[in-house]
């Protein structure tokens, strides 16, 4: 469990940290309250009211940290209240320059929902190349990265087959089982993340909405 949920950290601070950005707050107060949100998470089990059965869990972490924000937990405060909750190691100094080269005319729950499916999409990209790794085909998976977006053209594609040593028709079935296997991983990775109420489809449809927001 311990294990998990600093997964889930590691996983899932950048969106909260971008909320609280475009909540202005100063970039050491999102990254306080980001760090003393999680380690309150771990610390006192926060997530022990979690239910699957009641939807997207992206919301119940959002609502569990507008909450945090709105208590008693400002800058000062945390300094003092929280001091004692460890700190959690998140690239903060990378998260900033994201966050300042993005726009800040949205509201903050619209950049929430875009840089979650951004982490979402991210989880997936790393999946699939650790997929590829394990199969002995890094460098497939390297090259033909850019196909999964579907907008490479035909001499490229002609181009890449020669520096594999594959045939063009041999390339495309690598490039469609690579889109078959980031499709299967993507809905995978959504399936986890939803209740019952919300179809794989459903949410697939509201990433790609709040990826263009």
């Amino acid at each position: 469990a311990s294990n998990a949920l600093a997964a889930l950290c590691q996983s899932y601070w950048h969106p909260l940290y971008v909320y609280a950005r475009r909540r202005g707050k100063s970039a050491e107060d999102a990254s306080d309250l980001t760090q003393s949100f999680f380690a309150a998470v771990i610390e006192k089990s926060f997530l022990e009211s979690a239910d699957p059965d009641r939807g997207r869990f992206r919301t119940f972490l959002l609502t569990l940290f507008q909450r945090f924000i709105g208590q008693e937990y400002r800058r000062e405060q945390i300094q003092r209240q929280g001091g004692h909750l460890k700190k959690i190691a998140f690239n903060f100094d990378a998260a900033e320059q994201l966050c300042l080269q993005n726009s800040t005319d949205v509201a903050p729950e619209v950049a929430f929902e875009k840089e979650w499916a951004l982490t979402l999409l991210g989880h997936v990209m790393d999946r699939l190349a650790e997929d590829y790794q394990q199969r002995g085909k890094p460098e497939l998976f390297q090259k033909c990265r850019p196909w999964l977006n579907g907008n490479v053209d035909g001499a490229s594609e002609a181009k890449l087959a020669k520096e594999l040593g594959m045939t063009e028709g041999a390339l495309r079935v690598a490039i469609h089982r690579l889109r078959e296997r980031f499709r299967e991983l993507l809905r995978a990775e959504i399936a986890e993340t939803i209740g019952p109420d919300t179809t794989v489809d459903e949410e697939l449809a509201h990433l790609r909405q709040a990826l263009i927001s």
